[in-house]
């Protein structure tokens, strides 16, 4: 696949690098020399122009892309880069955006008559996250896949945890409802199989089906905590969407140091409590009293200084924490602590991407991108190897695992008899940068 890339900024270089990996052909552009620079040792080419000039556009040869993905900073400009970028040719564009007016039904036809088919708006992708982990206090990540029917969860696992310590061909004799797909340990991602042990203080990642949430969440150890209400620090364009989202389902306090943004948000939402200041300020803290709340999110500028934050929100005994952690190389550190979810913009939006490059028809695949790891929605296809064989005799590589699968419209797990038929609906669990093994099993 040809992808062009306009914009070197941060979701730019960091979808260009993860798609390095990934054996396509990629030109990242960039009117600004020293934002390529870096990736001139990826596996990729580089090439200084704007992404709205016609001249550039086609010294890069972008009539014949099958995906220009714009993601400058100006939202203007994304939407003329691949304006012009369809025109040329292009098969399929992406446009990333900072208003979420663009999703309004009434202007689809418009914005098709534009040129563009998808648009990425980050902060938006981040609050629906946030949203999506306040419902479930007990996970650090909740992913629904194939409207539901399967579910990956991933947790914390603790002492209490009734699968600490167990070898993974054990763990049927505890709960025949999950499959330990994935693990997190000492910031490294393992694709396990049945002779690797569930340790504590690990962070599985686990399929599972809808009706055995709760046996999921028992056996490990862990407690579901209602929120009501909600202390956020930082008052950005995630916490406004937040409130979009949320509405007056919880009581929401923001602490924001500017005050024309205070004035902006107390104007928009009056059900919205708001306070003008600084929360590393001790006696705002003290005033405030953080442990009154159900839930504490952190989305300021400075990864530390979130980190930080939940770590403080933590030992007041706040139940759940959520922080926005923008520097990729502070996640696996981020995880390490014990400040709950970690929500990172980039990845949200390189998932999206994935989803979009990986199948034309985005109901048929999905990618959800974890720090290490991808999560890949497939559908299988006659003729397949995959459907060759049961699952223990396919010797699939170390580097992936399937964990669950759709069948009929109804979501079951996988294990080592399991046979893959033409038609299924499968989920995968793959390491990053190996998803392109993929195409051996999978047409």
């Amino acid at each position: 696949m040809r992808i062009v890339i306009a914009g070197a900024g941060e979701v730019g270089t960091h979808l260009a690098k993860m798609l390095s990996d990934e054996e396509q052909d990629i030109i990242v552009m960039d009117v600004d020399n020293r934002k390529l620079e870096p990736l001139e040792n990826y596996n990729l080419l580089t090439h200084q122009g704007s992404a709205i000039s016609f001249s550039d556009l086609n010294a890069i040869k972008t009539g014949v892309c099958d995906l220009f993905i714009a993601v400058t900073k100006s939202e203007a400009r994304n939407i003329l880069a691949c304006s012009m970028a369809k025109r040329l040719g292009a098969k399929k564009t992406v446009a990333r955006i900072d208003n979420d007016e663009f999703f309004n039904e009434r202007y689809r036809t418009h914005i098709s008559n534009l040129g563009i088919d998808h648009f990425i708006y980050p902060e938006m992708l981040a609050a629906k996250e946030i949203a999506r982990a306040l419902k479930r206090t007990w996970a650090r990540n909740w992913f629904e896949l194939f409207d539901g029917e399967l579910i990956v969860v991933g947790v914390k696992i603790r002492n209490n945890a009734r699968i600490v310590n167990q070898m993974l061909r054990d763990v049927s004799n505890i709960s025949h409802f999950l499959h330990v797909s994935a693990i997190k340990r000492n910031r490294e991602i393992i694709i396990p199989r049945g002779d690797d042990r569930v340790m504590e203080n690990d962070i599985i990642y686990i399929a599972t089906t809808r009706d055995h949430i709760d046996e999921v969440r028992e056996v490990c150890g862990k407690k579901d905590t209602p929120v009501d209400n909600v202390l956020i620090v930082g008052g950005n364009d995630i916490a406004e969407q937040l409130l979009k989202k949320l509405g007056k389902a919880v009581d929401i306090k923001i602490i924001e140091s500017d005050m024309e943004r205070c004035d902006e948000l107390a104007q928009r939402y009056p059900n919205c409590k708001l306070v003008q200041g600084d929360f590393r300020d001790s006696e705002l803290n003290e005033e405030e009293s953080v442990s009154y709340y159900d839930a504490f999110i952190a989305l300021g500028e400075n990864s530390a200084v979130n980190m930080m934050a939940c770590m403080i929100a933590k030992t007041n005994g706040v139940p759940k924490t959520i922080a926005q952690v923008e520097d990729i190389q502070f996640i696996n550190e981020a995880e390490a602590l014990n400040i709950g979810t970690i929500v990172n913009k980039k990845l949200l939006a390189s998932s999206r991407i994935y989803q979009i490059m990986i199948d034309a028809d985005e109901d048929n695949a999905r990618c959800l991108s974890l720090a290490d790891a991808e999560v890949a929605e497939i559908i299988v296809e006659e003729g397949d190897r995959v459907t060759r064989a049961d699952v223990k005799d396919l010797k699939l590589s170390r580097d992936f695992t399937i964990a669950g699968l759709v069948r009929d419209g109804k979501g079951q797990l996988v294990d080592g008899n399991t046979r893959i038929m033409p038609g299924d609906h499968v989920v995968v669990f793959c390491l990053q940068g190996a998803i392109h093994k993929l195409d051996k099993y999978f047409s």
